[in-house]
């Protein structure tokens, strides 16, 4: 994955680091930052992710086992769980922690007010009543969004650009997870269906029973589409969404939900580790005695388009140019 820096994030960013470091080195006391990912443990993409965040501490002058220690938790798109391991961080007494996915921030705003968090992979935090606004959050949360509510009709016409031949296109999420409880990206899906005359379905799942009982339906009346929202859960049964949409025949289209490296057909979202470094430096700033009420929410603006094409022959879909001339990453 390239890398790439958001523009306004931290002005005078090497002024920073350089202070950093000097600070840090001057700095006995170990300090702790819990971690919890609202995704499986065996997702390459997660850990790569947080590879690099630390990483970026790292070179911040951060070193684990030194002078930070770092709690990871993972709760595999597991509501409960997710609330079992809010509690358990926030018990431990860190400085900070990271949060991915609107459920995990969620389950830890609700455990603490009072602990600084940074999140990444929200989408509203303000909706959720994470943060007052974007530019003050006003409280002990503060992060990087990454997706507008306006994703969900994007991802809708992506899909009928590369499958012309659909009709009816369902949008596939858990309400326990999504962001919204599903509403978010729902009204510019729904439009985005109007504009190009295709039938909207809700398709809201809670198994993976009910995935396939989605994935029936879709199937059966042919000329089927899916979008699939940017949710921890769906994230978390990515493998049978991904078996599910190859088996029936029906193209499908997400952001990172559905990685292309395997196996999904077409991914459109923002750059993961401009997020994840970025959500770095605000550790690295809350550490040096920042507050997260006075650091804004961050909005992506790098965003890239990731194409499967033994996928697309799969399904039998030709890809045409404007596709092929936006896509970043082709997995043939």
């Amino acid at each position: 994955m390239k890398r790439r820096e958001f523009v306004a994030l931290l002005g005078g960013s090497a002024t920073a680091v350089a202070w950093s470091l000097a600070t840090h080195a001057q700095q006995g006391r170990m300090r702790r930052v819990g971690i919890l990912v609202g995704w499986d443990e065996d997702n390459s993409v997660a850990k790569l992710l947080l590879s690099e965040s630390t990483q970026r501490l790292q070179e911040l002058g951060w070193t684990v086992g030194s002078n930070i220690r770092l709690d990871v938790r993972w709760a595999a798109g597991n509501v409960d769980r997710m609330q079992v391991f809010a509690k358990e961080l926030v018990g431990l007494g860190p400085d900070v922690i990271l949060a991915s996915t609107t459920p995990a921030t969620a389950a830890l705003h609700r455990e603490t007010r009072t602990v600084p968090i940074v999140f990444v992979t929200v989408s509203d935090p303000v909706g959720a009543g994470f943060a007052a606004s974007l530019s003050r959050p006003g409280a002990n949360i503060t992060g990087f969004i990454n997706l507008e509510a306006t994703m969900g009709g994007k991802w809708l016409e992506l899909l009928k650009e590369i499958a012309p031949g659909v009709k009816r296109v369902a949008i596939m999420f858990n309400p326990n997870t999504a962001p919204g409880g599903g509403l978010y990206f729902l009204p510019s899906f729904e439009a985005a269906a109007r504009s190009l005359t295709l039938v909207p379905v809700t398709a809201s799942v809670h198994n993976e029973a009910e995935i396939e009982t989605a994935f029936t339906r879709l199937g059966r009346e042919r000329r089927g589409g899916l979008v699939v929202q940017s949710d921890g859960f769906m994230f978390a049964h990515r493998a049978k969404v991904i078996l599910l949409a190859t088996e029936y025949n029906v193209p499908a289209v997400s952001d990172r939900t559905l990685p292309t490296e395997q196996g999904g057909l077409l991914s459109y979202g923002p750059v993961d580790d401009d997020m994840f470094l970025g959500a770095a430096l605000y550790v690295d700033r809350i550490l040096r005695g920042a507050n997260p009420a006075e650091l804004p929410v961050q909005v992506p603006t790098k965003f890239g388009m990731r194409l499967n094409l033994k996928t697309a022959a799969m399904l039998g879909l030709t890809i045409p140019p404007s596709i092929l001339a936006r896509v970043e990453e082709v997995i043939e």
